[in-house]
């Protein structure tokens, strides 16, 4: 199962394996202090998509696009995230955004879960 989880939120054993799929390390958080088993940052959308879309709301599906074109740029890298992932039960996708709904990891999750199974 995976979830997705803001970085700040209090641990917890259910996360199982925590990736951080951030570009940028979230401020005040250590390696240790987030329990981060993982930083992923070449899932994470480029420098220019995340500054583009801006959390902006009526930007998300045309960033979910976006975000997956840049994904599927580097099948290599693709292949060996999902390997990852399909080697725990559990998979917690860490971000440090405040919007709960609209962000990177909400949409990386949606991108990799139809990948995953197909």
């Amino acid at each position: 199962m995976i979830r997705v989880k803001r970085i700040y939120d209090e641990y917890s054993n259910e996360d199982g394996f925590r990736i951080l799929v951030d570009r940028l390390w979230p401020r005040g958080i250590s390696k240790e202090k987030g329990k981060i088993d993982l930083w992923y940052k070449e899932i994470s959308p480029s420098n220019e998509l995340r500054k583009w879309y801006n959390h902006d709301g009526n930007k998300w599906n045309e960033f979910i696009a976006k975000y997956e074109k840049e994904i599927l740029s580097n099948e290599e890298n693709l292949i060996e995230f999902i390997s990852l992932i399909k080697k725990h039960n559990d998979v917690t996708f860490l971000f440090s955004s405040k919007n709960l709904e609209i962000n990177n990891a909400e949409a990386l999750k949606l991108i990799i879960a139809k990948y995953i199974d197909g």
